[in-house]
């Protein structure tokens, strides 16, 4: 089981404590330019991998609520996201996770939600042609992430560590990666753990 973390800060500047506390994996963000945290940058990727840890991404934008979700605001967001991706020079066959974080219902999963991972998948198109290169994969409550590795829409699940959230029992199993309470570590952070092939990658 490899054991890792997710934060939402530059991981560089930590590297000597993640390191000593026995992780395997940092989880970060591509995101839109007007967001007020940093996105995965290339040296920032270059210094990970160096350090011999591997890196898991997900693009995060206002994906708490449903109003964000639509098939044109997925074409955005894959697109965005698979260009962020080469900047840094994401290595074909690994994944880009793509955020619903909240509970959502199945109406919202059946509606917009798909949509935007239908939208997701033509952004990658368009961006990459007829092999786009980059894994799809969710993160969210286990119905959510369920639902859409089943539809064929996405093909690995992270499961958020909201407990509360539909069918996290029911999913925590299946996930590909599961979310944790935090580690004993000076910054902001969630502790996650995966099991092979979970869509990592060095550059």
């Amino acid at each position: 089981m490899a054991k890792g973390i997710d934060l939402p800060i530059d991981a560089g500047r930590f590297v000597d404590d993640i390191k000593s506390a026995g992780i395997d994996f940092v989880a970060r963000y591509y995101r839109s330019a007007t967001s007020h945290f940093p996105s995965l940058s290339a040296s920032e990727a270059k210094l990970l991998s160096s350090s011999g840890l591997k890196i898991v991404v997900v693009w995060e934008g206002a994906s708490n609520h449903v109003s964000y979700f639509s098939q044109t605001a997925g074409a955005n967001d894959g697109t965005s996201a698979y260009h962020q991706a080469k900047v840094i020079g994401q290595p074909a066959d690994s994944a880009i996770y793509f955020a619903v974080d909240y509970d959502a219902t199945a109406a919202d999963v059946a509606g917009p939600i798909r949509d935007y991972f239908r939208g997701v998948a033509a952004g990658f198109a368009a961006a990459g042609g007829a092999n786009p290169g980059y894994q799809i994969g969710v993160y969210g409550s286990g119905a959510v992430c369920r639902a859409l590795i089943d539809a064929g829409l996405a093909s690995l699940g992270w499961l958020a560590m909201a407990t509360g959230w539909r069918d996290f029992n029911a999913f925590v199993d299946a996930c590909d990666i599961l979310q944790g309470e935090a580690l004993d570590l000076p910054f902001d952070h969630d502790s996650d753990e995966a099991d092979e092939d979970y869509g990592e990658f060095q550059v």
